[in-house]
């Protein structure tokens, strides 16, 4: 690689489609890469290793101390360089445990990114995926590191900064398209990932996203879910078992293209989410979401933990315009929601993990 040479990546945000958050609790789910907003990270060669802060995403100037206070209060202390410190970390880390050589040089990260904060649809981990898929082409490592494992070194990174998450975000990302992924506990022990299924795109009817242009009110999304599910406790069990069955559901649904079966499940989906964390975590404005799609007879759920909503109008065009006219005058954003295909290659696949045997 030459010195003007770089290496630019882009990954997607992503919509848990069915089955979450049961991807936490060995479950089932089903993801597919939006298309509507992305991370693009890019690594130029250079003589000391350079992460850039974001012109905005990154801010250390602020005009007064009024602007600094309400930029944190609005956005949080975070940007993305702890996350592409944190892949550098982990990365190394990886393959140098796994006896994977590196070759010599440094290089210079930056990013850019439009996926909303705080709208559930994983703009962090879309980072993430696009360093680690820099790195990958960088040392020459993407025949080596099987593609099941990339969404782990993704979700460790982030758990390196706190931040609480599953498997199936990453997943998605990794191998973009439609995927179903089974994270049943025998895989899960033995391999340290789940079964991952990619689908056809075309399979899925048209959905629509809806989101807030300033979110607030998320609620506590996680809440005492994930304390009660190790203590045992059955409802939040067998609520987790009926979650994981939705997405089983959903694929066979899905592939027989039965759309009445699919608007069914996305509505239990989040029925049963709901009786799982309460409306008090979900946060009034994450439910007014759902709830404005449910006044015109569409099905709706969340994208992932809160923050924007996956909708299906049954009934076709009429039912999109009412959809269209409930969100405006609500407050909402809306715009059909682009399924991006796979963008795996040869390379990436004959890098996967032989599969794990049926019982």
């Amino acid at each position: 690689m030459t010195e003007s040479s770089f290496i630019e990546h882009k990954s997607f945000a992503r919509v848990g489609l069915l089955g979450n958050p049961s991807d936490v609790y060995f479950g089932r789910t089903i993801s597919f890469s939006l298309g509507n907003f992305w991370a693009i990270v890019r690594l130029e060669p250079s003589k000391d290793l350079i992460i850039q802060p974001h012109p905005t995403n990154d801010l250390v100037q602020f005009d007064s101390l009024d602007h600094l206070v309400g930029r944190l209060e609005n956005e949080g202390y975070y940007g993305g360089v702890r996350l592409l410190m944190a892949i550098c970390k982990v990365f190394y880390r990886y393959c140098k445990e796994n006896k994977i050589e590196l070759n010599d040089g440094n290089f210079t990260l930056s990013y850019d990114t439009n996926i909303p904060r705080q709208t559930g649809l994983s703009g962090s981990s879309a980072i993430v995926c696009a360093a680690l898929n820099c790195f990958l082409d960088f040392y020459n490592v993407r025949h080596i590191i099987e593609v099941e494992i990339r969404p782990n070194l993704i979700l460790s990174a982030e758990r390196e900064l706190g931040i609480v998450a599953g498997l199936q975000d990453r997943v998605a990302q990794v191998y973009g398209g439609l995927v179903y992924m089974d994270f049943d506990k025998e895989s899960m022990d033995k391999l340290g990932h789940g079964k991952y299924t990619p689908m056809e795109i075309g399979l899925l009817p048209p959905l629509y996203l809806i989101y807030a242009e300033n979110p607030s009110d998320s609620g506590k999304v996680h809440s005492t879910v994930s304390q009660r599910w190790l203590n045992g406790d059955e409802f939040i069990i067998s609520s987790m078992t009926e979650v994981a069955d939705i997405a089983l559901e959903g694929r066979t649904a899905l592939l027989e293209k039965d759309y009445t079966k699919f608007a069914e499940l996305m509505n239990r989906n989040f029925d049963i989410r709901r009786r799982m964390f309460g409306d008090d975590a979900l946060g009034s404005m994450n439910l007014e979401m759902v709830e404005v799609a449910r006044r015109v007879g569409a099905a709706s759920k969340f994208t992932g933990s809160g923050g924007a909503v996956i909708a299906y109008c049954p009934d076709g065009p009429s039912q999109v315009k009412l959809l269209e006219d409930a969100c405006q005058k609500a407050g909402f954003i809306i715009q059909p929601a682009t399924v991006v295909p796979s963008f795996l290659k040869d390379v990436d696949l004959n890098s996967a993990c032989p599969p794990v045997p049926s019982n």
